[in-house]
């Protein structure tokens, strides 16, 4: 049987916010039907100040307690980040459990992990975020468990020792995710050997990401209309219009004000981030909150390190234009065309995408110098030098040698030495 569910959203008319109160209550709605939870009442509740033990007013706790009972629920969704003391006080206070938006998110990753790593990362997350609640969140972690031995005096309380195990527990996870990263790495190794471009796909959650790298890869990633639809990275060879090939990877969406639990958990994962060549913001161009979303994504780029990607200017995949008006549509082309960094499409169904495939060839082919060589017919090893370390313009085959033009990044241009004509 479905479990029932409220949803409320806190919010404070004194403190300014990009985002309408309308759109994240729907977006914590979204999140709470993703887990299966179906939502029977849901609303944006005003606060003048937050209580330190309640987080909500007395007023509308006893407002709210009335449609809780009525509808008989099950859990209430709080939409915003709750102290361990003010979840108990409303528990106490609704008689039913109740949720904030980490232990949310927790929820819905904890559905969504399905690689050993991904599993890893949500049960470190699951227990960092657990351990923050058992500071005398509830009463019976107040009792005292006997001593062992002779000298065990008063002996350690329940708090003491839940704490302690799930110390242990992060640590051992801890160890598990460290040779997961050095497999990861030995990965990265040997795709260098290979050396691919990698391109990123970063994005909000529910942008559309998976939907485009399954139509640029052919590939059959898990995409639907779901908010953290992808947990676990995956990587897919696609060829570029000039023939040269690139690794495209998928990441985990991000959200705003995404717990600091949960970046730390899955800083393994983003790390694909920070190794990629080029990176494309994938956006839902049709959400209302769009430009908010951004600023969402690139807050969460720069914590990772990436300030100087995203100042410089990242590709832009201005998604979801189909559901966009055909004037809105007309507008957002007519923009993007004076711009190198926007680039409208469609991942459902294809349209812009090969526009979006030559502006990252030529992100990628910037400040390389085209060369025009000569290799002898059977010198096979030269033939493959210039295809690995070049990107073929033209070939010409004669009798006896093979003629190319190539674009050579600066940093290899002593390679083809021998090979160069003029």
């Amino acid at each position: 049987m479905t479990q029932t569910a409220v949803v409320l959203l806190p919010y404070s008319k004194n403190t300014p916010d990009l985002r309408d109160p309308e759109a994240r209550l729907d977006e914590a709605v979204s999140l709470t039907k993703a887990i299966d939870l179906n939502v029977v009442h849901n609303e944006c509740v005003s606060v003048r100040e937050i209580k330190a033990g309640t987080y909500l007013g007395q007023g509308t706790i006893d407002r709210l307690a009335d449609i809780i009972e009525s509808e008989k629920v099950d859990v209430v969704i709080m939409a915003c980040h709750l102290s361990p003391l003010q979840q108990r006080n409303l528990e106490k206070a609704w008689n039913t459990k109740v949720i904030d938006k980490t232990a949310l998110i927790l929820e819905i990753f904890g559905q969504r992990a399905r690689t050993k790593e991904g599993v890893l990362q949500v049960e470190l997350a699951h227990l960092t975020y657990a351990r923050s609640r058992l500071v005398r969140s509830w009463t019976h972690l107040e009792r005292q468990r006997g001593g062992a031995g002779f000298l065990g005096g008063p002996g350690e309380t329940q708090i003491e020792l839940d704490r302690r195990l799930i110390d242990e527990d992060i640590v051992k996870i801890k160890k598990e995710l460290a040779e997961v990263k050095k497999t990861r790495e030995l990965h990265r190794k040997a795709r260098k050997r290979v050396p691919y471009p990698i391109v990123a796909l970063v994005g909000y959650t529910n942008a559309g990401k998976s939907t485009l790298f399954n139509r640029l890869t052919r590939a059959d990633v898990f995409a639907k209309d779901l908010l953290f639809a992808t947990l676990d990275p995956t990587m897919r060879q696609v060829r570029l219009p000039n023939g040269q090939n690139i690794i495209l990877s998928d990441t985990v969406g991000f959200i705003s004000d995404l717990p600091t639990e949960l970046v730390m958990a899955f800083r393994a994962t983003l790390e694909e981030v920070l190794e990629a060549d080029i990176i494309v913001h994938v956006r839902d161009y049709s959400h209302p909150d769009t430009e908010a979303q951004k600023q969402d994504v690139e807050s969460v780029l720069c914590d990772l390190g990436l300030s100087e990607t995203v100042e410089n200017g990242m590709l832009e995949a201005l998604n979801k234009i189909d559901m966009l008006s055909s004037d809105d549509k007309k507008c957002v082309v007519e923009k993007s065309s004076r711009h190198t960094t926007k680039w409208p499409i469609c991942a459902k169904t294809g349209e812009g995408l090969d526009d979006l495939l030559l502006a990252i060839q030529n992100r990628l082919t910037a400040g390389y110098k085209k060369i025009d060589i000569k290799i002898p017919i059977a010198d096979g090893k030269g033939v493959a030098l210039a295809y690995r370390k070049g990107q073929v313009v033209s070939r010409v085959d004669r009798n006896t040698f093979i003629k190319m033009s190539l674009l050579v990044n600066p940093m290899d241009l002593a390679l083809f030495d021998t090979y160069r004509v003029g």
